[in-house]
């Protein structure tokens, strides 16, 4: 099961807050809330792997969801995108 939520402002300041010692299910949205992206990182790249779409999905804020496992956030990470049909996300995943 997920453990906390927590969101950020999308920038890199924001992304150094993160916690990094989890699995995380994460979404970039923008001002208005609306969803950008949805993507998963592995415990230990959490940080890196949100600081690589800085500057290519535009976004206002980055929320993570934590998982004790990456395949519990993989599982999530497939129903919010076809849930959300977040826009940067490749469609037909």
């Amino acid at each position: 099961m997920s453990t906390k939520t927590k969101t950020v402002n999308y920038n890199k300041q924001g992304v150094e807050q993160l916690p990094n010692d989890k699995p995380v299910l994460y979404r970039i949205k923008n001002e208005s809330g609306q969803m950008n992206y949805v993507g998963v990182a592995q415990k230990g790249r959490v940080r890196e792997r949100i600081s690589e779409h800085l500057g290519q999905v535009p976004g206002a804020k980055v929320q993570i969801e934590r998982f004790s496992s990456i395949d519990e956030a993989k599982k999530k990470e497939v129903n919010v995108i076809r849930r959300t049909q977040a826009k940067y996300n490749r469609q037909g995943k």
